[in-house]
């Protein structure tokens, strides 16, 4: 019996042995195997890779709370309206700012008026400036690489944000802005969401407007900026073309081809004769300057949208609207209504803007403050050259 006893005890002696050896060299094997890349992130809690809006391969901060925003105008009323909070904006240009002074933005959102300004004198950036801010992140124009280098040689986790890689298409661009923003902050991931709306309320005006003929659609103009020296529209290739396409009208200045705004001319104006005529947030021009030639020499008397008072101002909300935003489905709706307003005249903007903004981004607008995003006033151009 002694001698079974032990026989059994040495048995589980090397059998424990065994186990121990076998859970170490797991242990170890374990330890030297490559994590993946989310695995990585995820464990040490420190960061995140992904792909920017100029292709480049980034790394940011998994937690950032300090943003500086460089060259992309709109961009810090998006971030604001995404996180329902601009504690995170440390830094951005100018324009930014007067357009938060002067619209909703800096009525909703009061920390934002409390961001750097002076680190960017036009298009440059102050980066000794910047530095003293301690931004997590700095966001730049994909069109401007040569910045994107400055920030990045000078140790900023810098992202590039495109307003022109999807052919100025106003929504798709604020889809991939929001599509961006929610993986670098997945807890508040707003993606899904925002594309639905913008995607339906673009159907809807489609589906309403693909029964005008030809003969129907209405002759649009965009005053752009408009000084005592001179007059910048639309051309093909920038976001007039898009808000005519998207509500089934004809940008008059279609037929100019060059990239971005274009000059023009008030011969090309008559010649054009718009039925409409829309004047962006980025002059200080308003409808009753066209009606009584307030602004320089130009006699704008002649003009069809002149003489039947068919001239307006495009809304400011939490940013100028005529390009991309968290603005854009309201300010897709507005356009369409305020050319075709037979076609859409059971659309109740206010309501339509109120449930917007409530139900996708948890803000909730009084119908004063819904007014004011439809009478902005002169002041919202200040700071733009």
């Amino acid at each position: 019996m002694k001698r079974v006893l032990s026989l059994i005890l040495c048995l589980a002696m090397i059998l424990s042995c065994a186990a121990c050896g076998s859970s170490a060299k797991n242990t170890a094997e374990s330890a030297a195997q490559p994590a993946s890349a989310a695995e990585s992130g995820s464990a040490a809690g420190d960061t995140i890779t992904l792909v920017d809006q100029a292709d480049n391969t980034v790394t940011v901060p998994k937690t950032i709370d300090r943003i500086a925003v460089v060259g992309i105008w709109p961009l810090p009323s998006v971030l604001a309206v995404f996180f329902n909070s601009a504690e995170k904006i440390v830094a951005m240009p100018e324009p930014s700012m007067t357009a938060a002074k002067n619209g909703l933005l800096g009525q909703l959102y009061p920390e934002i008026l409390n961001a750097k300004t002076d680190f960017m004198s036009g298009d440059q950036v102050n980066v000794e400036e910047l530095l003293k801010l301690k931004p997590d992140v700095v966001f730049y124009s994909a069109s401007a690489p040569a910045i994107g280098e400055q920030l990045k040689n000078a140790g900023f986790s810098a992202v590039a944000v495109s307003v022109n890689k999807w052919h100025y298409n106003c929504i798709e661009t604020l889809n991939n802005w929001i599509k961006l923003l929610g993986e670098m902050f997945p807890e508040n991931d707003k993606s899904a969401a925002v594309e639905k709306y913008s995607n339906d309320m673009y159907d809807m005006i489609q589906k309403r407007v693909s029964s005008l003929t030809d003969q129907q659609r209405a002759r649009v103009f965009f005053l752009f900026q408009y000084s005592d020296s001179s007059i910048v529209s639309s051309g093909k290739n920038f976001f007039g073309q898009w808000w005519a396409d998207a509500i089934g009208a004809k940008n008059v200045a279609e037929e100019l081809t060059k990239d971005n705004s274009v000059p023009v001319n008030m011969e090309q104006i008559y010649g054009w004769n718009p039925q409409v005529i829309y004047i962006t947030n980025f002059t200080k021009a308003l409808p009753d300057d066209l009606y009584n030639n307030k602004i320089g020499s130009n006699d704008w008397s002649g003009i069809d949208a002149v003489k039947n008072k068919r001239v307006y101002k495009a809304p400011l909300g939490l940013y100028r609207s005529y390009t991309p935003g968290a603005d854009t489905p309201v300010t897709l709706l507005w356009y369409a209504k305020t050319t075709y307003p037979d076609l859409f005249k059971d659309i109740d903007l206010t309501k339509e803007a109120k449930d917007y903004y409530k139900n996708v981004f948890g803000v909730e607008l009084t119908d004063e403050q819904v007014n004011s995003i439809f009478t902005p006033t002169a002041e919202a151009a200040g700071g733009i050259k």
